[in-house]
Protein backbone atom coordinates (compact mmCIF):
# COMPACT_ATOMS: atom_id res chain seq x y z
CA UNK A 1 0.00 0.00 0.00
CA UNK A 2 1.07 3.54 -1.28
CA UNK A 3 1.74 6.40 1.58
CA UNK A 4 0.02 9.49 1.46
CA UNK A 5 2.45 12.12 0.63
CA UNK A 6 5.73 12.49 3.08
CA UNK A 7 7.74 14.08 0.49
CA UNK A 8 7.16 17.55 1.51
CA UNK A 9 9.12 20.65 1.23
CA UNK A 10 8.71 23.72 3.25
CA UNK A 11 6.29 25.45 0.72
CA UNK A 12 3.66 22.78 1.12
CA UNK A 13 5.03 20.71 -2.10
CA UNK A 14 4.54 16.76 -2.06
CA UNK A 15 7.39 15.00 -4.37
CA UNK A 16 5.34 12.07 -6.01
CA UNK A 17 6.83 12.26 -9.36
CA UNK A 18 10.49 10.59 -9.08
CA UNK A 19 12.77 11.21 -11.95
CA UNK A 20 15.90 7.90 -12.15
CA UNK A 21 18.71 8.57 -14.47
CA UNK A 22 20.20 5.11 -15.29
CA UNK A 23 23.10 6.30 -16.72
CA UNK A 24 25.16 9.33 -17.68
CA UNK A 25 26.15 8.52 -21.21
CA UNK A 26 24.64 8.84 -24.12
CA UNK A 27 24.98 7.53 -27.91
CA UNK A 28 24.16 11.13 -29.38
CA UNK A 29 26.19 13.99 -29.12
CA UNK A 30 24.25 17.51 -29.44
CA UNK A 31 25.63 20.59 -29.71
CA UNK A 32 23.68 21.92 -27.27
CA UNK A 33 24.32 19.09 -24.56
CA UNK A 34 27.59 17.77 -24.83
CA UNK A 35 30.98 18.11 -26.69
CA UNK A 36 31.82 16.06 -29.88
CA UNK A 37 34.23 13.88 -27.72
CA UNK A 38 31.42 13.57 -24.99
CA UNK A 39 32.00 13.89 -21.07
CA UNK A 40 34.17 12.40 -18.38
CA UNK A 41 31.87 9.36 -17.27
CA UNK A 42 30.77 7.79 -14.08
CA UNK A 43 33.10 4.97 -13.32
CA UNK A 44 30.78 1.55 -13.15
CA UNK A 45 31.30 1.28 -9.30
CA UNK A 46 29.91 4.67 -9.04
CA UNK A 47 26.79 4.05 -11.20
CA UNK A 48 23.92 2.55 -8.54
CA UNK A 49 23.12 -1.04 -9.31
CA UNK A 50 19.91 -2.63 -10.37
CA UNK A 51 19.23 -4.01 -6.75
CA UNK A 52 20.42 -0.50 -5.35
CA UNK A 53 17.59 1.23 -7.72
CA UNK A 54 14.74 -0.69 -6.98
CA UNK A 55 15.11 -0.30 -3.18
CA UNK A 56 15.69 3.32 -3.79
CA UNK A 57 12.47 3.28 -5.61
CA UNK A 58 11.02 1.28 -2.91
CA UNK A 59 11.49 3.64 0.01
CA UNK A 60 10.58 6.54 -2.26
CA UNK A 61 7.28 4.67 -2.89
CA UNK A 62 6.33 4.54 0.48
CA UNK A 63 6.98 7.98 1.15
CA UNK A 64 4.33 8.37 -1.56
CA UNK A 65 6.15 8.59 -4.50
CA UNK A 66 3.22 7.48 -7.49
CA UNK A 67 5.01 7.66 -10.99
CA UNK A 68 8.81 6.88 -11.74
CA UNK A 69 10.73 8.27 -14.76
CA UNK A 70 13.27 6.59 -16.28
CA UNK A 71 16.05 9.15 -18.00
CA UNK A 72 19.54 9.52 -18.60
CA UNK A 73 21.88 10.35 -20.27
CA UNK A 74 20.22 7.75 -22.95
CA UNK A 75 18.75 4.80 -20.51
CA UNK A 76 18.23 2.47 -23.65
CA UNK A 77 21.93 1.87 -23.49
CA UNK A 78 21.72 0.68 -20.00
CA UNK A 79 22.11 -3.47 -19.77
CA UNK A 80 19.92 -5.03 -19.04
CA UNK A 81 16.73 -2.66 -18.89
CA UNK A 82 13.75 -4.66 -19.74
CA UNK A 83 14.70 -6.92 -16.45
CA UNK A 84 14.78 -3.80 -14.50
CA UNK A 85 11.55 -2.55 -15.67
CA UNK A 86 9.68 -5.77 -15.15
CA UNK A 87 11.37 -5.94 -10.97
CA UNK A 88 9.87 -1.61 -11.05
CA UNK A 89 6.56 -2.40 -12.97
CA UNK A 90 4.50 -2.98 -10.04
CA UNK A 91 6.03 -0.75 -7.78
CA UNK A 92 4.81 2.25 -9.47
CA UNK A 93 3.84 3.44 -13.08
CA UNK A 94 6.79 3.64 -15.14
CA UNK A 95 7.21 6.26 -18.30
CA UNK A 96 11.17 6.70 -19.78
CA UNK A 97 12.47 9.83 -21.68
CA UNK A 98 14.94 8.25 -24.34
CA UNK A 99 16.46 9.54 -27.60
CA UNK A 100 14.73 6.85 -29.65
CA UNK A 101 18.36 4.96 -31.51
CA UNK A 102 17.10 1.99 -29.49
CA UNK A 103 13.13 1.69 -29.90
CA UNK A 104 12.97 0.05 -32.87
CA UNK A 105 13.54 -3.13 -30.75
CA UNK A 106 13.39 -1.91 -27.26
CA UNK A 107 9.86 -0.93 -27.68
CA UNK A 108 7.97 -4.24 -27.31
CA UNK A 109 10.08 -5.84 -24.63
CA UNK A 110 9.51 -2.26 -22.83
CA UNK A 111 5.98 -2.61 -23.04
CA UNK A 112 6.03 -6.49 -22.50
CA UNK A 113 8.09 -5.42 -18.93
CA UNK A 114 5.58 -2.98 -17.85
CA UNK A 115 6.44 0.43 -19.13
CA UNK A 116 3.98 2.55 -19.63
CA UNK A 117 4.59 5.41 -21.83
CA UNK A 118 7.97 7.23 -23.53
CA UNK A 119 8.94 10.59 -24.53
CA UNK A 120 11.37 10.31 -27.52
CA UNK A 121 13.90 13.55 -28.16
CA UNK A 122 13.48 14.87 -31.70
CA UNK A 123 14.39 18.62 -32.72
CA UNK A 124 14.67 18.50 -36.25
CA UNK A 125 12.73 16.90 -39.23
CA UNK A 126 15.94 17.17 -41.88
CA UNK A 127 18.70 14.53 -41.88
CA UNK A 128 21.15 17.15 -42.77
CA UNK A 129 20.33 19.10 -39.25
CA UNK A 130 19.79 16.29 -37.44
CA UNK A 131 23.59 15.29 -38.10
CA UNK A 132 24.80 18.79 -37.52
CA UNK A 133 22.78 18.93 -34.10
CA UNK A 134 23.55 15.37 -33.27
CA UNK A 135 27.03 15.03 -34.74
CA UNK A 136 25.48 11.65 -35.83
CA UNK A 137 23.36 10.11 -38.91
CA UNK A 138 20.91 8.23 -36.97
CA UNK A 139 17.14 10.06 -37.53
CA UNK A 140 15.77 7.02 -39.53
CA UNK A 141 16.56 5.20 -36.28
CA UNK A 142 14.73 8.02 -34.31
CA UNK A 143 11.60 7.76 -36.97
CA UNK A 144 11.52 3.81 -36.90
CA UNK A 145 11.95 3.63 -32.72
CA UNK A 146 8.79 6.15 -32.41
CA UNK A 147 6.73 4.18 -34.94
CA UNK A 148 7.82 1.04 -32.84
CA UNK A 149 6.70 3.11 -29.87
CA UNK A 150 3.06 3.33 -31.03
CA UNK A 151 3.13 -0.24 -32.38
CA UNK A 152 3.89 -1.34 -28.96
CA UNK A 153 0.89 0.55 -26.99
CA UNK A 154 3.15 2.93 -25.46
CA UNK A 155 0.60 5.60 -26.06
CA UNK A 156 0.43 8.74 -25.95
CA UNK A 157 4.02 8.47 -27.67
CA UNK A 158 5.59 12.22 -26.90
CA UNK A 159 7.88 13.94 -29.03
CA UNK A 160 10.10 16.02 -26.79
CA UNK A 161 11.17 18.88 -29.08
CA UNK A 162 13.59 22.04 -27.99
CA UNK A 163 13.44 25.11 -30.77
CA UNK A 164 16.85 27.17 -31.20
CA UNK A 165 17.24 30.11 -32.76
CA UNK A 166 18.10 30.08 -36.09
CA UNK A 167 19.27 26.89 -36.16
CA UNK A 168 15.78 24.66 -36.11
CA UNK A 169 12.76 27.61 -34.91
CA UNK A 170 11.49 27.55 -38.86
CA UNK A 171 10.33 23.74 -38.20
CA UNK A 172 7.57 24.25 -35.09
CA UNK A 173 4.56 23.96 -38.05
CA UNK A 174 6.08 21.43 -39.90
CA UNK A 175 6.92 19.32 -36.87
CA UNK A 176 3.72 19.74 -35.11
CA UNK A 177 1.77 18.67 -39.04
CA UNK A 178 4.40 15.66 -38.44
CA UNK A 179 3.28 14.23 -35.10
CA UNK A 180 -0.27 14.57 -36.01
CA UNK A 181 -0.46 12.80 -38.89
CA UNK A 182 1.43 9.90 -36.87
CA UNK A 183 -0.60 10.04 -33.70
CA UNK A 184 2.34 11.94 -31.83
CA UNK A 185 1.87 14.27 -28.98
CA UNK A 186 4.57 16.92 -29.74
CA UNK A 187 6.01 18.84 -26.42
CA UNK A 188 8.06 22.06 -26.96
CA UNK A 189 10.61 22.62 -24.32
CA UNK A 190 12.22 25.81 -24.16
CA UNK A 191 16.40 25.55 -23.94
CA UNK A 192 17.47 25.55 -20.29
CA UNK A 193 20.83 26.76 -18.95
CA UNK A 194 22.30 23.18 -18.00
CA UNK A 195 25.21 22.66 -21.21
CA UNK A 196 28.66 21.73 -19.59
CA UNK A 197 30.14 24.61 -21.41
CA UNK A 198 28.12 27.05 -19.74
CA UNK A 199 27.45 28.56 -22.88
CA UNK A 200 23.84 28.98 -22.56
CA UNK A 201 22.23 32.16 -24.17
CA UNK A 202 19.06 33.75 -23.34
CA UNK A 203 18.68 35.49 -26.41
CA UNK A 204 19.23 32.14 -28.32
CA UNK A 205 16.12 30.66 -27.03
CA UNK A 206 12.86 30.33 -28.64
CA UNK A 207 10.36 31.48 -26.03
CA UNK A 208 6.81 29.94 -25.12
CA UNK A 209 5.18 33.48 -26.22
CA UNK A 210 6.97 32.78 -29.98
CA UNK A 211 6.01 29.04 -29.65
CA UNK A 212 2.68 30.03 -29.53
CA UNK A 213 2.90 32.76 -32.34
CA UNK A 214 4.06 30.31 -34.60
CA UNK A 215 1.62 27.34 -34.04
CA UNK A 216 -1.14 29.45 -33.51
CA UNK A 217 -0.83 31.05 -37.31
CA UNK A 218 -1.95 27.35 -38.46
CA UNK A 219 -4.15 26.02 -35.65
CA UNK A 220 -6.73 27.89 -33.73
CA UNK A 221 -5.33 26.20 -29.84
CA UNK A 222 -7.37 26.69 -26.57
CA UNK A 223 -5.89 25.77 -23.16
CA UNK A 224 -6.75 22.13 -22.36
CA UNK A 225 -7.63 21.41 -18.37
CA UNK A 226 -6.17 22.69 -15.53
CA UNK A 227 -1.98 21.48 -15.62
CA UNK A 228 -1.56 20.97 -12.37
CA UNK A 229 1.89 19.89 -11.52
CA UNK A 230 2.66 18.97 -14.94
CA UNK A 231 5.33 20.89 -16.89
CA UNK A 232 3.36 21.35 -19.96
CA UNK A 233 0.96 23.89 -20.49
CA UNK A 234 -1.33 22.38 -22.94
CA UNK A 235 -3.73 23.03 -26.07
CA UNK A 236 -6.05 21.79 -27.50
CA UNK A 237 -5.44 21.95 -31.31
CA UNK A 238 -8.50 23.27 -33.64
CA UNK A 239 -10.78 21.71 -30.74
CA UNK A 240 -9.05 18.50 -30.20
CA UNK A 241 -8.38 15.60 -29.43
CA UNK A 242 -5.11 16.53 -30.58
CA UNK A 243 -2.95 18.41 -28.08
CA UNK A 244 0.54 19.74 -28.31
CA UNK A 245 2.61 20.94 -25.11
CA UNK A 246 4.54 23.98 -24.20
CA UNK A 247 7.09 23.74 -20.94
CA UNK A 248 8.33 27.29 -20.59
CA UNK A 249 10.69 26.45 -18.42
CA UNK A 250 12.34 29.81 -17.90
CA UNK A 251 9.64 32.52 -19.47
CA UNK A 252 6.86 30.39 -17.88
CA UNK A 253 8.15 28.87 -14.67
CA UNK A 254 5.82 26.09 -12.88
CA UNK A 255 7.99 25.77 -9.99
CA UNK A 256 5.17 26.79 -7.49
CA UNK A 257 3.25 23.25 -8.30
CA UNK A 258 6.19 21.18 -9.07
CA UNK A 259 6.07 17.34 -7.36
CA UNK A 260 9.14 16.70 -8.95
CA UNK A 261 12.27 15.11 -7.40
CA UNK A 262 15.58 13.40 -8.64
CA UNK A 263 18.07 10.48 -8.22
CA UNK A 264 21.31 10.26 -10.33
CA UNK A 265 22.69 7.67 -11.94
CA UNK A 266 25.04 7.60 -9.14
CA UNK A 267 22.27 7.85 -6.44
CA UNK A 268 22.13 11.82 -5.44
CA UNK A 269 19.06 13.03 -4.80
CA UNK A 270 18.66 16.81 -6.25
CA UNK A 271 15.43 18.86 -5.77
CA UNK A 272 15.19 20.74 -8.62
CA UNK A 273 17.19 20.28 -12.05
CA UNK A 274 19.41 23.54 -10.67
CA UNK A 275 20.15 22.78 -7.97
CA UNK A 276 23.21 23.00 -6.34
CA UNK A 277 23.83 20.74 -3.78
CA UNK A 278 22.68 16.96 -3.84
CA UNK A 279 22.04 14.53 -1.12
CA UNK A 280 24.51 11.45 -1.15
CA UNK A 281 21.96 8.17 -0.85
CA UNK A 282 24.36 5.91 -2.47
CA UNK A 283 27.09 5.94 0.23
CA UNK A 284 24.24 5.43 2.98
CA UNK A 285 22.84 2.67 0.78
CA UNK A 286 26.27 1.06 0.79
CA UNK A 287 26.74 1.72 4.16
CA UNK A 288 24.17 -0.53 5.76
CA UNK A 289 21.25 2.27 5.62
CA UNK A 290 17.72 0.57 6.70
CA UNK A 291 15.01 1.64 4.53
CA UNK A 292 13.93 3.93 7.33
CA UNK A 293 17.25 5.75 7.55
CA UNK A 294 17.05 6.27 3.48
CA UNK A 295 13.63 7.91 3.75
CA UNK A 296 14.64 9.79 6.69
CA UNK A 297 17.51 11.38 4.03
CA UNK A 298 14.87 11.70 1.65
CA UNK A 299 12.68 13.55 3.59
CA UNK A 300 15.37 15.54 4.77
CA UNK A 301 16.37 16.92 1.51
CA UNK A 302 13.25 17.65 0.26
CA UNK A 303 12.26 19.68 3.05
CA UNK A 304 15.48 22.16 1.84
CA UNK A 305 14.01 22.62 -1.45
CA UNK A 306 13.72 25.83 -3.30
CA UNK A 307 10.86 28.09 -3.28
CA UNK A 308 12.00 27.99 -7.26
CA UNK A 309 14.77 27.27 -9.74
CA UNK A 310 15.94 31.10 -9.98
CA UNK A 311 16.76 30.86 -13.44
CA UNK A 312 15.68 34.87 -13.90
CA UNK A 313 17.44 35.72 -10.62
CA UNK A 314 20.64 38.15 -11.78
CA UNK A 315 22.03 35.98 -8.95
CA UNK A 316 21.49 32.46 -10.66
CA UNK A 317 24.24 30.16 -10.64
CA UNK A 318 24.10 27.24 -13.09
CA UNK A 319 24.28 23.70 -11.38
CA UNK A 320 28.17 22.30 -12.10
CA UNK A 321 26.50 19.10 -13.52
CA UNK A 322 25.22 19.38 -17.09
CA UNK A 323 21.67 17.80 -18.21
CA UNK A 324 23.53 13.97 -19.15
CA UNK A 325 24.78 13.61 -15.82
CA UNK A 326 21.99 14.81 -14.04
CA UNK A 327 18.88 13.34 -15.63
CA UNK A 328 16.13 14.76 -17.22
Amino acid sequence: MTAGPLLLDTFGRAATDLRVSLTDKCNLRCTYCMPAEGLPWLASPDLLTDDELVRLVTVAVSQGVRTVRLTGGEPLIRPGLPGLIARLAPLVELSLTTNGLGLATLAQPLADAGLRRVNVSLDTLRQDRFLALTRRDRIHDVIDGLAAARAAGLDPVKVNTVLMRGVNDDEAGALLDWCLERGYELRFIEQMPLDPQHSWDRHEMVTADEILEQLSARYALTPAEDRGSAPAEVFWIDGGPARVGIVGSVTRPFCSACDRVRITADGQLRTCLFATEESDLRSALRAGASDAELADRMRAAIRGKKAGHGINDPEFLQPARPMSAIGG
